[in-house]
């Protein structure tokens, strides 16, 4: 909207053609969404808890965990608040995957609110089957596949690459690329959903993943760079930029209300969505492999409950002393905020590992 306006005024002003660069906006979109985050999230969290839509506690986890029974959740509504109305303000709204990225987040999150409202408002303690989770989170994601793979114009759009290989390139077709699609974003979202169970843990890998997408999402975007890397120039993808700049600053916003102890919680409605979120331009910037590595606690979370699920059933032992993984370490005598700043140190770890797929290959 405001690139826009800053295009119709650079007519007459060249100063306000500066707004034509991605990382000048991308810097602004940062700060808006951070103040946005600042400037509602006082209200948001005293609705919240008028609506006395608190968080209901395990009464077979961590003990230290019951004080947090009552504390409102849902403060996921806020960050997609910030996120949206920031990529609207400073995102270029003729380019399609703007359009792709918002509407499978804000979709995704709708998922999310339906979720909590059961939980918290309606006292149903199931929420959201799984099933139907499942089944509308299938839905979006096979959505966006269909439509990325219709509206590629490169074969770079829908190729498979490998990292730290130059030429390891697998061609997908429209099926096997909307699979791909699926099982990403999908996925991601229910990683990320996992991870969100203690202060802060999951918002802060979800700051440093999105950053690191932004910069594999300028590198796809830029003709030059593209090519002196070696990665797939995907033209327009450069835009991602302010979305994940977007995410980072609503982020960041978020913790500072979050943190331990934390005065509001995230809930399905931002854990689903900021996963799906990653997980879309991930596949748009053909970086799906990176972002298993960036993304690395995400997975782990998600494998220890698979694992601890197919462990039970097959011998009826658990390998865990609970899923997802944040609970075992708990459980074996890890203080809450230990277990989150560990995990924060070995994801700045692995996108750093990540990142350095840009050079190594």
């Amino acid at each position: 909207m405001l690139l826009w306006l800053a295009n119709w005024l650079g007519e007459s002003v060249r100063t306000f053609n500066v707004f034509n660069y991605i990382t000048l906006r991308a810097v602004l979109a940062t700060l808006t969404s951070l103040g946005l985050s600042f400037l509602l999230g006082p209200y948001v969290i005293r609705k919240l808890t008028e609506l006395k839509v608190g968080q209901a506690v395990r009464s077979d986890g961590p003990q230290t965990h019951l004080v947090k029974a009552g504390t409102p959740t849902m403060g996921g509504t806020l960050i997609l608040l910030s996120i949206g109305l920031t990529t609207v303000l400073w995102g270029d709204l003729s380019n399609k995957y703007i359009w792709v990225v918002l509407l499978v987040t804000l979709s995704t999150g709708i998922i999310g609110f339906v979720d909590d409202y059961k939980k918290v408002a309606l006292k149903n303690p199931k929420g959201l089957s799984a099933k139907a989770k499942l089944f509308w989170q299938s839905v979006i994601a096979i959505a966006a596949g269909a439509y990325l793979a219709n509206t590629a114009t490169l074969p770079a759009n829908t190729e498979f690459i490998v990292p730290f290989f130059k030429n390891i390139v697998y061609p997908f077709g429209p099926i096997g690329f909307m699979l791909l699609t699926y099982c990403v974003i999908v996925g991601t979202s229910n990683a990320v959903n996992l991870t969100d169970g203690l202060d802060g843990l999951a918002i802060l890998p979800t700051v440093l993943v999105s950053s690191a997408l932004a910069i594999f999402a300028y590198v796809a975007g830029h003709a030059v760079f593209s090519k002196y890397l070696g990665l797939p120039h995907i033209p327009g993808a450069g835009e991602l930029v302010v979305f994940c700049a977007a995410i980072a600053g609503a982020g960041l916003g978020f913790l500072w209300f979050n943190a331990y102890p934390a005065e509001v919680f995230m809930g399905d409605v931002g854990a689903l969505a900021l996963g799906a979120a990653l997980g879309t331009v991930a596949v748009i910037v053909r970086q799906e492999i990176v972002l298993f590595i960036m993304g690395g606690v995400f997975v782990m979370e998600a494998l220890s409950v698979m694992i601890q699920v197919a462990s039970f059933k097959l011998t009826g032992k658990r390998v865990f002393r609970m899923a997802p993984l944040h609970h075992h370490f708990e459980l074996k005598g890890w203080k809450e905020t230990q277990v989150v700043v560990r995990f924060w140190i070995i994801t700045m770890m692995l996108v750093l590992a990540g990142l350095a797929t840009l050079k190594l290959r």
